[in-house]
C-alpha cells in the first residue's frame, strides 16, 4: 500500500515557519480555541517504517561525513547512521534527503524551533557590531538580559516573589545574574556561591570565627537519587546516577544523597554542616519525575533551619517549558529557592546559562570571587534577550499551555490502550512530558521505532520516553507524533 508519509523527502523543506504560526493569529490567554477533539482510537498509520538507515545505498556525502566523525570524534555519543542537514521550525532534513519530526527540540532546547528568522536576524545582526568583549567591559545586551529575567521572575513569580503580590510594594528584595556558557557551568556557579555563603554563615554563628578556617566543617551538599546536572566533575558529583558517575570516580566529597518526595529523609540528609542543596523540581533526564509542592515546603523549611542555601536546577523544565517562566513560579512561596540555574531554550541553541540568585546569597560574591571568559558575550544576551522576549509574550504563554492541554489529553489515552506497556500515569507538566515503561528495554526500543519512522523523542531515566517538543510546536506535529508513538506501541504488543 503506497501510502503519502507526511515526513517524506517530497515535503518542501521550508513550508513550516516559527514566525509565520504566530502570524496566523493565536489566541488570548483570555479567550482560548476550542480543545481539538482526542481520537477514539490509536492511530495505526505508521505501522511500516520509512526512514530506516540503509548503510548500503548511502550517498558519498553522507558516508564521507560518517567516516570523517569515527576517525577524529571521541565516541562518547551512540548516534544513528545518519547526518542532519538543515531544519525549520519543528522538522529537520537529513543529507539524504528525508524529513523528520523533532519532538525532541535539541534536548529542549530549541524553544523557537529551527532556523528561526528572528534568532537569524539578531545573530547576524549583533556579529557584526561586537561579538566579544570579556568581561573586563561592560556590554548593553548583558545588562538588558539580566533586567528581562529579573522583571519577569518578579511579575511572574519565583525566587520568593508571588504572582499575587506587586513588586512596586517597597518592600521587593534584589536579584542578581551571573552569565555562564551553559547549565553545567551555571551549576558549577551556583554551587560555588553556596559553598562560600555556608563559610560566611559558620563564621558568623560564633564569635572568633573566620570564613576561611581550615576547620569549617559546613560544606556539604545535598542532592537527590535521579538526579542530573552536569558532567564536568563539580555537577558530576551532584549527578547521582550509577552510569555517569562511576567511571569518574573518586569525585567531590562531602555530597549527601536523598530521594524527592521523601519527608522523613529530610532530616538526616539536610543537617547543620550542609552548605547547599540543590534539586530539580521536575527531573529532566532522571526520568521527568516532578517534586511534590508539600515537600518542596518542607525541604525549603529544613533549608532555613540549618542555614543551607537552596539550589532550583530548572534548566530543562525552566523559561515556560512548564507553561509558566518557572516551573516553580505558581508554587507557593514557602518552596521558592534561593537560587535557580538555567540554560537550554535561553538562547534557541546558541550557548548561554545563567544564575538568579537572591541578594541575600549574591552579597557573598565580589570582585574576583567567580568569572568566566565567554559568558555573558554580546551576541549570546542579545539572542537571549530576543528568545525571552518572545517567549514571554503572553500570546505565545497562551499557546503552550493551549497545545500542551492537547498532547497531555492525547498521551493520557495511551496507557489505556497499551496497559501491558505503559504504566497508568503520564509524567509531567506543560511540555516537558513523560510515557513511563513497565519494561525497562521498552524506552530504547520506542525511540528506534519511533526513529524509523521520522519522529524523534528521548529515553528519560531508566523507564521512560521523554517528550520535549520547541514551545511554539503546533496540533498538526502534536498529531503526527503521537499517531506514530501509537502506531510503534501497537507494533511492540
Amino acid at each position: 500500500m503506497n501510502i503519502f508519509h507526511p515526513l517524506s523527502r517530497r515535503a518542501s523543506p521550508f513550508r513550516a515557519s516559527s514566525s509565520s504560526s504566530l502570524k496566523r493569529g493565536i489566541a488570548s490567554e483570555a479567550v482560548p480555541r476550542p480543545v481539538p477533539s482526542i481520537p477514539s482510537a490509536p492511530s495505526t498509520k505508521y505501522k511500516t517504517a520509512t526512514h530506516k538507515v540503509d548503510s548500503a545505498h548511502i550517498s558519498e556525502r553522507t558516508q564521507a561525513t560518517l567516516t570523517r566523525a569515527k576517525e577524529y570524534i571521541l565516541p562518547v555519543y551512540a548516534r544513528p547512521d545518519f547526518v542532519l542537514s538543515h531544519g525549520k521550525g519543528s522538522y529537520v532534513w537529513d543529507t539524504e534527503g528525508k524529513k523528520y519530526l523533532d519532538f525532541s527540540a535539541g534536548i529542549a532546547v530549541n524553544a523557537l524551533g529551527h532556523a528561526d528568522e528572528g534568532v537569524s536576524k539578531v545573530l547576524t545582526e549583533q556579529s557584526q557590531k561586537l561579538l566579544h568583549t570579556s568581561n573586563v567591559y561592560h556590554n548593553e545586551w548583558a545588562a538588558k538580559l539580566a533586567e528581562l529575567l529579573v522583571t519577569l521572575t518578579q511579575k511572574e513569580g519565583g525566587l520568593g516573589y508571588s504572582t499575587e503580590k506587586s513588586t512596586t510594594d517597597g518592600n521587593t528584595p534584589g536579584v542578581k545574574v551571573f552569565f555562564s556558557n551553559s547549565g553545567t557551568e551555571a551549576n558549577e556557579g551556583a554551587l560555588k556561591i553556596a559553598r562560600k555563603v555556608g563559610k560566611d554563615r559558620w563564621a558568623a554563628n560564633a564569635s572568633g570565627r573566620s570564613w576561611d578556617s581550615k576547620d569549617c566543617t559546613k560544606t556539604r551538599i545535598a542532592c537527590f537519587e535521579s538526579s542530573f546536572h552536569g558532567r564536568s566533575m563539580g555537577a558530576l558529583s551532584v549527578t547521582s546516577t550509577a552510569k555517569y558517575q562511576l567511571p569518574f570516580a573518586p569525585l567531590l566529597p562531602g555530597i549527601d544523597v536523598g530521594k524527592v518526595n521523601d519527608f522523613d529523609g529530610l532530616s538526616s540528609l539536610v543537617g547543620e554542616d550542609t552548605c547547599a542543596v540543590i534539586v530539580e523540581p521536575i527531573q529532566g533526564e532522571g526520568g521527568i519525575n516532578a517534586a511534590h509542592t508539600e515537600w518542596l515546603i518542607a525541604l525549603r523549611k529544613r533549608c532555613d533551619e540549618v542555614g543551607a542555601v537552596l539550589i532550583f536546577d530548572e534548566i530543562q523544565c525552566g523559561l515556560y517549558r512548564t507553561g509558566t517562566l518557572w516551573a516553580h513560579s505558581p508554587l507557593p512561596v514557602e518552596c521558592h529557592p534561593d537560587i535557580v540555574t538555567m540554560a537550554k531554550p535561553l538562547a534557541n541553541g546558541y550557548p548561554i546559562g545563567s544564575v538568579l540568585i537572591r541578594d541575600s546569597v549574591a552579597s557573598t560574591m565580589t570582585a574576583g570571587t567567580h568569572g568566566t571568559t565567554f559568558g555573558g558575550s554580546p551576541i549570546a544576551c542579545a539572542v537571549g534577550f530576543h528568545v525571552l522576549s518572545r517567549l514571554s509574550d503572553r500570546p505565545f504563554v497562551a499557546q503552550i499551555a493551549e497545545t500542551s492541554a492537547y498532547l497531555s489529553g492525547r498521551l493520557s489515552q495511551l496507557p489505556k490502550w497499551f496497559p501491558d506497556i505503559l504504566q497508568p500515569t503520564i509524567r509531567g507538566k506543560g511540555l516537558i512530558l513523560g510515557l513511563g515503561f513497565k519494561d525497562e528495554k521498552d524506552p530504547g526500543r520506542l525511540v528506534s521505532l519511533a526513529r524509523e519512522r521520522g519522529v524523534f523523542v528521548l529515553t528519560a531515566g531508566r523507564d521512560a520516553v521523554r517528550l520535549v517538543p520547541s514551545l511554539n510546536v503546533g496540533k498538526t506535529e502534536v498529531d503526527l507524533a503521537v499517531d506514530v508513538i501509537e502506531s510503534c506501541l501497537g507494533e511492540m504488543q
